[in-house]
């Protein structure tokens, strides 16, 4: 284990989804002057980062993730004197912010790309475009939206490379002037007192060929860029070019990866990422792809998480993000044991090694949204696999059934602030509609109850910064079956246990020679663990 200290493994980071977050101006949207006005909120929780989703200028296609200008913010959420008040707000209460850095792609409205549509532009090759092969795509592969990776433009007269969305053109890391031109937006933020960035799809923006793929059922083509070679060379040179001049972080986002594959990213001595997001345990109720779910399996979860928590330095821990269904509909029991299920999944994140991120809403138990068909939707990847769902001649109702589980919406209903109407988000109508739950759980009810999830996790992040177990302890796994999950955190001659109970059974377990420091609200543990119970126990090596 390296116990090489650094403040971003003894902060735990707060994920803000602008759009969805506060609304200042009754617009219905989210803005920067509305996470001001939180800022309070979130230092009371104990957060030293705050990780931004995008909030720059862009046309919206995949909500902020396609930049049409890397230097200026949407008007939707204010702007640059905005953004600067905000940085400055944040630092005056110890709070850091990073930033996505959204680099394998721009958006199809970016001035990079319009002039690019000239064949004879300079900038031309910022991107991959390639005529038909023929009468065919330029090659086979297939996107993560479910589309066909090639869009033919009318101006051009040649086809353009997208693995998101066909207004998310592909940048071209063969040529060099596109890395030059994201060292310079790196500084540029770094420069106005960021702290670092959340690196989108880090591991595949670097296109080894543009050959046919191997047939797959998802993604094929992936073998030419996921992971290259080149890819890592870019990483460590935005290291030692830019980001070793700072004092920040960088974590990043990175599909299909191993741990072998996650420390050749960010093991310290490879001088490329700090740490990652792996998405293994988040695949592991899932059939191939997530819109095909199956039963969650404790037990399968937890080897999971113990297998990156072994193999792994360190990582980034999360359960929920602006991708991701909600952590307490997914992985605990929303019905009966809501509060005890969030406060188990605030136990295990806040207890494993790594660096913990909590998605907002998280703190206070919310959960998937409560719509009734696609017309209430607004994420484009949505859109587009029912579109594909409808053309494989699956029944609308499992369609319907997969997006209730998988959308990306569940993760963007508005913050729920209080029970009166629209939450407390907006005084306008929101962009999303509000989960109608948010009368029975918003934070106002919350801060006001000493038992609440929301003081749970006040609990949790304050236990864990006071135990240097629960930051720089080793870890070792103890048991893993259908509904128990124990371990363990090692420091010097501390030892904190950690016993999870995902199931509805009660358990007995051996405490002898520990000490509670963590259990819920009771003042003490006899042993009998009960439904959805979590504990934290110290004792001596």
């Amino acid at each position: 284990m390296n116990y090489d200290r650094k403040w971003w493994k003894e902060a735990v980071v707060y994920q803000i989804y602008p759009k969805s977050f506060q609304d200042s101006n009754g617009d219905g949207i989210g803005d920067l002057n509305g996470i001001i006005s939180r800022l309070d909120e979130i230092r009371a929780l104990g957060i030293q980062v705050i990780w931004l989703s995008p909030v720059y200028k862009s046309p919206n296609i995949d909500n902020g993730y396609d930049i049409s200008d890397y230097r200026s913010i949407h008007p939707d959420y204010g702007n640059m004197d905005d953004m600067e008040r905000l940085i400055r707000e944040a630092q005056a209460r110890q709070i850091k912010i990073i930033m996505d850095l959204v680099i394998n792609h721009t958006s199809d409205q970016h001035p990079w790309f319009q002039a690019s549509r000239d064949p004879q532009s300079p900038y031309r090759d910022y991107y991959y475009w390639r005529q038909s092969v023929n009468g065919e795509l330029p090659n086979n592969w297939t996107s993560f939206f479910g589309e066909k990776c090639w869009e033919y433009d009318n101006v051009s007269g040649e086809y353009y490379l997208h693995l998101f969305a066909k207004e998310q053109p592909d940048l071209n890391y063969h040529n060099a002037k596109v890395l030059a031109e994201i060292k310079d937006i790196m500084r540029f933020w770094l420069d106005k007192g960021i702290a670092g960035f959340r690196c989108d799809v880090i591991n595949i923006i670097y296109k080894s060929s543009l050959d046919n793929g191997k047939k797959k059922m998802i993604l094929t083509g992936s073998e030419h860029y996921l992971s290259q070679e080149g890819n890592h060379a870019i990483l460590r040179e935005l290291r030692h070019d830019v980001l070793k001049d700072y004092d920040c972080m960088t974590v990043g986002e990175t599909v299909f990866v191993t741990p072998e594959m996650g420390n050749a990213l960010c093991a310290p001595e490879r001088e490329e990422l700090d740490m990652i997001f792996s998405f293994e345990h988040m695949e592991t109720d899932q059939f191939l792809v997530k819109w095909f779910k199956r039963k969650f399996n404790p037990e399968l979860f937890a080897k999971v998480i113990s297998k990156w928590q072994v193999e792994v330095d360190w990582n980034a821990i999360y359960l929920e993000n602006h991708d991701q269904p909600r952590s307490v509909s997914r992985f605990g029991n929303e019905d009966k044991y809501w509060e005890k299920s969030s406060k188990l999944l605030a136990t295990m994140l806040l207890t494993l090694k790594g660096t913990p991120f909590i998605y907002q809403g998280q703190e206070i138990g919310m959960t998937n949204f409560d719509y009734a068909d696609m017309s209430e939707l607004k994420d484009v990847e949505s859109f587009n696999i029912a579109r594909l769902a409808t053309r494989l001649h699956i029944p609308k109702a499992y369609i319907w059934k997969m997006m209730k589980r998988c959308s990306r919406d569940n993760a963007r209903t508005p913050m729920q602030w209080t029970r009166e109407e629209n939450a407390g988000f907006s005084e306008g109508v929101p962009w999303i509609k509000i989960n109608k739950n948010h009368t029975k759980i918003n934070y106002q009810d919350q801060d006001n109850s000493s038992n609440s999830v929301l003081n749970y996790y006040r609990k949790m992040i304050a236990l864990r910064a006071n135990n240097q177990s629960l930051i720089y302890g080793n870890f070792k796994l103890h048991k893993t079956t259908k509904g128990i999950f124990i371990y363990s955190r090692h420091f010097e001659k501390e030892v904190i246990t950690i016993i999870l109970n995902f199931s509805k059974r009660t358990h007995t377990v051996n405490t002898t020679g520990s000490v509670l420091i963590s259990n819920y609200d009771k003042q003490y543990f006899d042993g009998i663990l009960l439904p959805y119970e979590a504990v934290v126990l110290k004792s001596k090596a």
